[in-house]
């Protein structure tokens, strides 16, 4: 039983529960509540209990976001009159091409059908998962906030039996602290894991088990948010307007979102593909960039920025997804990556997923059964309409690595004529064969880009934008940014790729400081909001994202 990192310290306390659940997101709680609405349903003993690294539930969310209820009507029927936090539908949809002063709308006769977000809400996603946490815990769901799982135990079989949290009170040196404690040991017969995209334990269980094994290799986008008060004369409750093309070149995957929200707020948001090729590209200048585009401006001028984020989407599709079970356990929500990139949406995707899962696991307990593989949740997933929705997509990112224009063009012909036709999985299917890390070029065979200054009006830099993600973690504790070999970023990564880290990163964490010889990487690991571009584009894979002590990271309080 592989529960002990070192016999010379003290031993780890343990609890014991049927189900424990990493990630206090839609997914974790969507697989809590349903696992305790069949208890309760079948007169069932069952304790559930969910670990969520954020000081509460929701302090780490952070999506657009437009929600499509179906998966949550099917958890909760009555989800209106329990006050749901769904307030503003969405009223009118509009999709602009840019170029660097133009905007051409598509005529709304021909947006595609993931461009249609009629009977869906402009919401705060943190706002819907501090709701979820609510109707868990009034439910008997064990919820325990500003714990990180951090370990992952196996038995003597090889099975996942649980997993253990963190150490507390260790220094930056390493050594133990005052308040020094061991972390807690979380049994189960069965650990769901539900910790988002680029989940750290999840990306273990991937490699122990192969559960990528035949599958394209996953690919992942950056999301970064700013929330804004706007001029109420320019507000339209409702309005969703999504963008490609300008900044990005035509080669680069990405676009934008514009939300209208309730309350006078636009959510405003900027999606990079990590698969992009030019080191110099800079994914937070980009987005400061588009929001000076004449067509973005009009919404923003004379409102004031309130919040601000950034987190990577899974978006490879169902093409990446991975194996979702192993002996012991399950990968839910965008953890294993069922966000569907055409439509920009993985809420109702993460609550459904739970869901299946929840009911394999709740039916196995029922037989007597634990720690074993559950079949019967890719089983359900395979008869399920997230299938079917995921299949329409399936092409959707891979052409967009053949040139802006032909996206454009195919999307149109899959998720437009096609369905009018009554098709809606194309017979023909592309496959991705690169990790995002490796499409990265040499910083020789591009132009340095050139970006503007923030006028600390509409654009910003980093340390203020950072500032407003409410971001903290403890000074004295070893860095949760990890390096395989810490003479890398200066040995390879700055003169063959330009010091890509010090881009690719939106929250200001590494930095090149010093000249010639005593150059060196700084890693402000206090300025890290979680968001695990790091882990992925990093181009030698040499960057480890761990989990941090207690709950530190962002603390968004509606994004």
């Amino acid at each position: 039983m592989n529960t002990e990192a070192s016999s010379s310290l003290p031993p780890r306390e343990a609890m014991e529960f049927d189900v424990v659940i990493v990630g206090g997101g839609p997914a974790g709680l969507a697989t809590a509540i349903r696992l305790r609405q069949l208890a309760v349903e079948k007169a069932r003993e069952l304790s559930v209990c969910v670990l969520e690294k954020g000081s509460e539930p929701g302090a780490h969310i952070l999506s657009g976001a437009i929600m499509d209820p179906q998966a949550l009507t099917e958890l909760f029927p009555d989800w209106q009159e329990r006050g749901a936090p769904l307030k503003q539908a969405v009223t009118r949809d509009e999709f602009l091409f840019l170029s660097e002063t133009g905007a051409r709308a598509t005529p709304h006769a021909l947006l595609p059908e993931c461009f249609h977000n009629q009977g869906n809400f402009i919401v705060s996603l943190g706002e819907v998962t501090r709701w979820l946490a609510q109707q868990a815990e009034a439910l008997e769901v064990a919820i325990f906030p500003g714990f990180a799982a951090a370990e992952v135990l196996y038995d003597d079989a090889g099975a996942v039996m649980g997993v253990a949290t963190g150490d507390m009170g260790i220094r930056k040196d390493g050594s133990h602290g005052p308040n020094y404690e061991r972390g807690m040991e979380l049994h189960a017969k069965y650990t769901v894991f539900a910790e988002g995209s680029r989940g750290h334990l999840g990306r273990q269980l991937i490699s122990r088990y192969k559960l990528d094994e035949g599958r394209d290799p996953q690919a992942y986008g950056l999301g970064i948010k700013e929330l804004w008060q706007i001029d109420p004369a320019r507000h339209e409750p409702g309005l969703v307007v999504h963008t490609a093309g300008w900044p990005l070149a035509s080669d680069t995957y990405g676009g934008s979102f514009l939300y209208h929200a309730d309350g006078g707020k636009v959510a405003i948001g900027f999606v990079v593909g990590l698969d992009y090729k030019n080191p110099w590209l800079s994914p937070f200048e980009e987005f400061q960039r588009f929001k000076t585009h004449p067509a973005i401006r009009k919404h923003l001028e004379g409102g004031k920025r309130i919040a601000y984020g950034a987190r990577a989407i899974t978006a490879g599709g169902i093409l990446a997804l991975p194996k979702t079970v192993f002996p012991g356990g399950a990968l839910v929500g965008c953890e294993a990556g069922y966000l569907n990139a055409s439509r920009i949406k993985g809420s109702h995707a993460a609550i459904k997923t739970g869901m299946m899962a929840a009911e394999a696991v709740f039916d196995a307990l029922a037989a007597g059964r634990s720690r074993d593989e559950l079949g019967a949740y890719p089983e359900a997933f395979e008869n399920s309409w997230l299938k079917t929705e995921l299949l329409q997509s399936k092409n959707f990112k891979q052409w967009f690595k053949k040139g802006r224009g032909l996206a454009t063009l195919m999307t149109g012909i899959e998720q437009w004529l096609l369905p009018k036709l009554g098709i809606r999985n194309a017979p023909w299917t592309l496959h991705r064969t690169q990790a995002d890390h490796e499409c990265l070029e040499p910083a020789a065979k591009h132009a340095k880009i050139d970006y503007p200054k923030p006028d600390n009006v509409l654009t910003f830099d980093r340390l203020s934008s950072v500032f407003l993600s409410s971001t903290n973690h403890e000074e004295d504790q070893p860095s949760h940014l990890t390096l395989k070999d810490a003479a890398i970023p200066v040995s390879l990564n700055l003169p063959v790729y330009g010091g890509p880290e010090a881009r690719y990163c939106p929250a200001g964490v590494y930095e090149f400081v010093g000249e010639g010889a005593d150059t060196r990487l700084q890693i402000n690991a206090q300025n890290c909001v979680h968001c695990k571009s790091c882990d992925i584009k990093d181009p030698t894979q040499n960057i480890v994202w761990v989990t941090p002590q207690g709950g530190g990271g962002p603390n968004y309080p509606a994004m």
